[in-house]
């Protein structure tokens, strides 16, 4: 049986290898997220997809009874979003969005992450919300300089322009 005072003294000694070993382990080794010549470049949008409507003729109008005689047939369900980006002339993401719900009437979300080098780079960002449409409906084409460790992020807001760099 130890002795007491020898008891504390191996208790301070192993708890202060214990909190030598956790203080080293917190500081060291040097932990990066991305390398110090990248920056990051986040595509993150949520839309809703435009819906593919059709002009009603007169006959089907007359057949439909006057509280129900919509001029424009418009179905529940969005159409799918199409999505691309370039970056210095290379296409880099090339994504097709599906309408989320039981019934394809949802929103459609997109989140991608992107390492690039850091420097001047051009992007190109084309997307249509009906592919039934020819074409891109949002073209957004700008040269941005990136610094080291810089988070460049890709939205849409259509109320604001549509697609735009932040």
């Amino acid at each position: 049986m130890l002795k007491p005072a020898a008891a504390i003294a191996g208790q301070v000694v192993l708890y202060g290898a214990f909190a030598a070993f956790i203080g080293y382990f917190a500081t060291d080794p040097v932990y990066r997220q991305i390398p110090d010549d990248v920056a990051v470049i986040k595509v993150s949008f949520s839309h809703l997809g435009d819906r593919e409507c059709r002009k009603r003729t007169p006959e089907e109008l007359a057949k439909l009874p006057p509280n129900m005689r919509a001029p424009m047939d418009c179905p529940r369900e969005r159409s799918d979003i199409r999505f691309e980006l370039d970056i210095d002339d290379q296409n880099v993401v090339r994504h097709v969005l599906h309408p989320t719900g039981l019934y394809k009437d949802g929103i459609s979300t997109m989140y991608r992450r992107l390492e690039v080098k850091a420097g001047t780079h051009k992007f190109s960002v084309r997307m249509q919300d009906n592919v039934k449409q020819e074409g891109w409906k949002f073209i957004k084409e700008e040269t941005v300089e990136l610094k080291p460790a810089q988070a460049m992020v890709i939205d849409f807001h259509p109320d604001k322009g549509g697609l735009f760099f932040k």
